[in-house]
C-alpha cells in the first residue's frame, strides 16, 4: 500500500504518520515487552508492525478486538494530551543506544548507517540522515513530517480497523509481525463517509456477488487460483472478448493462437527464465526435453514475428491474441478474481520502427480511454514506471544506454500527448519502461488494471529484424499491451463497479419473460424463442412459483427486464415491462421492446 497520492506536507499525511506514532506509544505503554517495526502512512490511514512475543505455547502472540479498543482509548488519552512533536538528529551510535532494547529498530539503523535504506528498510537514492520525533516519553526513528501536537490529530476522525500478519521486510524467511491497520481523516464526518464507503465495498465483494449471481467458483479438488466458469461468467468473458476484438480489428490488430506449453529454451532465450522462474510453475521432463507452462504469451509472438523477414512498409505489425497464462502466485497473495494462478490475457504485440513508436503508443493509451468512457471509469491515474540503476543486471537488463532513451521515448509521448502522468522508479518490467494504469470504480475502490510496456530487450534476444528502407536490417522496437488486462480481473472489477447491476450489453441474461399461469407458458416460451433467436439472452421461468416470486428472483439475480405475461398480453401481443430499477410500461408491443433492447445491446449503451 502506497500513499504515493498524498503528498508529504498534505496535512492529512501528516494526522495519519502523526496517529501510527501514537499507536505505537499506545501499543508499547499496554504491552511493555512489544517490540515495534515500522508504521508509516497509507493511502487511507497507516499502520504499525509489532512483535508481542510467545506465549507460554511457543504461539506468536497476537492482538484481540478488545486490544484495539483498549489501545484506541490510550490513543484518546494521548491526543488530548497536546504534546508536541519534537525532531532531532542523532548519530548511528546515539540512535543504537536510544533503541537498544528493540531489535527491528537496530536493523534500520544499520542500513540507515550503511546508506541506501531509508527509516522503513526500504531502498532509497537519499542521503541517509538519523532522525527521530518525540511526543510525551516515546521516542521514535522517523523523518517526519508531523503535525505540531498531538492535538490536531482528530479524537473523533480516526478508528483502528484490524489486525493482519505480515512479514518483516515482507520477507517469509524473516518474523511474522502483527500490523495494526487505522483509519484518519480530518473530521468525524469523513472517517464516517470513509466506512460507509467499506460498508458498501463489502455489500459489492466480488467474491461475494460472484457466488450470488452464479458467475465463478473455485473447487479444492481443482486447486487455489484456479477459477471455474458457470454459464453466466462464460458470457460475460465472451461479451469482454468481443468487444477488444472489435476494438482491435477497428485499430489494425491481427489475432493470432499460441500453445498453452513450450520447451524451456524459449523462456531462455527471451531471458524470462532468468528474472520469472519463481512465479512459473515447475517444469515438466518427458523425453528428454522440459517444457514449462507458459506465464505469458510474448515469446511466443515473438516467434511469430520471426517465422519470416519483415520490410519496414509491413510495419507496425500489431498480434493480439486472448491467451490463457499460468503464474504460480504464492497462497497467500491469491485474492478472488484479482490475483489468479490460471488467466486470460487482452494481450497484443505491437512491433514498430523508433519513427513509428510514439503515434503507436499513444494508440494503445487511446484504446484505455475508450474502454474507460465505455465502463464509467472516471477516476484513473497512469503510471510511468522506470527502472532503477543500481539494479541492471539482476531486476533490469543490463543496459543503461537502452533504459535511459525509452524511458525519455514514453515519457515524451505522454507529454506530447497531453497525458497526465505519475512516475514511480523501481517498477518497470524486466525489459524497459511501462504505464501502468490504476482505476477506480464507482465506490472509489483503487485497481492495478493494465499495461503498456515498452521492449527494448526480447526483440534482440529472439533475433527479430525488419529491413529498412535502405535495405539495412535492423531490430524493431516491441510494444506489449493489455488495456483490459485479464479477464479475470476485469470482471471482478466491474463486479465491484456495477455492484452486479451489469448493463444491458453484459448482463449475463438480459430478459425474464415471466408468465402469471400455466396457460401463459407457451406465449412466454415463443416469446423467449424469439429474443434468442435475435441474440437476446432471454430465458421464460416455467417454473412453480408464483409471479411474485419470480419477479423477485430476477431482481436479486440483478436481470435488467422482466417480461409479465398474461392474458392481455397474449390477445394483444404485447408485454408489461418491468425494469430492475423498478420503472415499469404495461401494454408495450413485442415489437418496441424488441427494437429498445436491441438498441441497448447494439451500442454498448450504459442506460436501461
Amino acid at each position: 500500500m502506497s500513499s504515493h497520492n498524498q503528498p508529504e506536507h498534505d496535512q492529512l499525511y501528516k494526522i495519519r504518520h502523526s496517529a501510527a506514532h501514537v499507536m505505537a506509544q499506545a501499543v508499547l505503554e499496554l504491552y511493555p515487552e512489544a517490540k515495534i517495526a515500522i508504521g508509516p502512512p497509507i493511502d487511507t490511514g497507516f499502520y504499525y508492525d509489532f512483535d508481542l512475543g510467545q506465549d507460554e505455547n511457543g504461539r506468536s502472540r497476537t492482538f484481540s478486538p478488545e486490544d484495539l479498543e483498549q489501545i484506541e482509548k490510550r490513543m484518546r488519552q494521548i491526543i488530548a494530551g497536546k504534546h508536541a512533536f519534537a525532531y532531532r538528529e542523532v548519530s548511528a551510535d546515539e540512535a543504537r543506544q536510544l533503541f537498544a532494547d528493540q531489535p527491528y529498530k537496530l536493523e534500520l539503523i544499520d542500513g540507515l548507517d550503511q546508506g541506501g535504506i531509508d527509516e522503513y528498510g526500504n531502498e532509497t537514492d537519499e542521503k541517509p540522515v538519523i532522525s527521530t520525533y518525540r511526543q510525551d516519553a516515546f521516542e521514535d526513528l522517523c523523518r517526519g513530517p508531523h503535525v505540531e501536537h498531538t492535538g490536531q490529530i482528530p479524537p473523533d476522525g480516526f478508528k483502528l480497523m484490524n489486525v493482519a500478519g505480515a512479514y518483516w521486510r515482507g520477507d517469509e524467511k524473516n518474523p511474522m509481525l502483527q500490523r495494526i491497520y487505522g483509519t484518519a481523516w480530518q473530521n468525524k464526518k469523513d472517517l464516517r463517509h470513509h466506512l460507509d464507503m467499506l460498508e458498501e465495498a463489502k455489500k459489492r465483494d466480488h467474491r461475494k456477488l460472484g457466488r450470488e449471481l452464479e458467475i465463478y467458483i473455485f473447487d479444492e479438488d481443482i486447486g487455489p487460483g484456479l477459477p471455474l466458469w458457470l454459464p453466466n461468467g462464460a458470457v460475460m468473458i465472451e461479451e469482454l472478448e468481443k468487444l477488444a476484438k472489435e476494438y482491435e480489428r477497428d485499430a489494425g490488430y491481427d489475432r493470432v493462437r499460441t500453445p498453452h506449453i513450450t520447451k524451456e529454451n524459449l523462456f531462455i532465450q527471451s531471458g524470462h527464465l532468468a528474472y520469472y522462474q519463481d512465479s512459473m510453475y515447475p517444469p515438466m521432463e518427458m523425453e528428454g526435453t522440459t517444457y514449462f507452462l507458459k506465464p505469458m504469451n510474448c515469446p511466443f509472438h515473438h516467434k511469430l514475428f520471426a517465422s519470416k523477414l519483415r520490410s519496414y512498409r509491413e510495419l507496425p505489425v500489431r498480434f493480439a491474441e486472448y491467451g490463457t497464462c499460468y503464474r504460480y502466485e504464492k497462497s497467500g497473495q491469491l485474492f478472488g478474481l484479482m490475483r489468479v494462478r490460471s488467466m486470460q490475457m487482452n494481450d497484443a504485440h505491437i512491433y514498430c520502427t523508433e519513427g513509428q513508436f510514439e503515434q503507436e503508443f499513444m494508440g494503445v493509451i487511446d484504446l484505455y480511454r475508450k474502454y474507460f468512457e465505455l465502463f464509467d471509469i472516471e477516476k484513473f491515474v497512469m503510471q510511468l514506471s522506470t527502472h532503477h540503476p543500481k539494479k541492471l543486471g539482476q531486476k533490469y537488463v543490463d543496459n543503461p544506454r537502452l533504459w535511459h532513451k525509452t524511458e525519455d521515448m514514453v515519457r515524451n509521448a505522454m507529454i506530447n500527448g497531453g497525458i497526465p502522468f505519475v512516475e514511480v522508479a523501481d517498477e518497470a518490467a524486466f525489459y524497459g519502461p511501462k504505464i501502468d494504469v490504476e482505476i477506480w470504480s464507482a465506490i472509489g475502490r483503487e485497481f492495478t488494471l493494465a499495461t503498456n510496456q515498452v521492449d527494448f530487450a526480447q526483440p534482440e534476444r529472439l533475433g527479430l529484424k525488419f529491413v529498412d528502407e535502405n535495405n539495412t536490417e535492423q531490430i524493431p522496437l516491441c510494444i506489449h499491451r493489455a488495456p483490459l488486462g485479464t479477464h479475470e480481473r476485469m470482471i471482478g472489477f466491474l463486479i465491484e463497479h456495477y455492484a452486479g447491476t451489469f448493463p444491458v450489453w453484459l448482463a449475463p441474461k438480459q430478459v425474464s419473460v415471466i408468465p402469471i399461469t400455466g396457460e401463459h407458458h407457451a406465449y412466454a416460451t415463443a416469446l423467449a424463442k424469439q429474443l434468442k433467436q435475435l441474440d437476446v439472452r432471454a430465458e421464460a421461468d416455467l417454473g412453480s412459483d408464483r409471479m411474485n416470486a419470480k419477479i423477485r428472483a430476477a431482481q436479486l439475480m440483478k436481470t435488467p427486464y422482466m417480461l409479465v405475461v398474461g392474458d392481455n398480453e397474449v390477445q394483444n401481443n404485447t408485454v408489461a415491462l418491468r425494469k430492475r430499477d423498478g420503472s415499469r410500461q404495461n401494454d408495450m408491443p413485442v415489437a418496441e421492446f424488441v427494437e429498445m433492447v436491441q438498441q441497448r445491446i447494439r451500442t454498448r449503451s450504459s442506460e436501461l
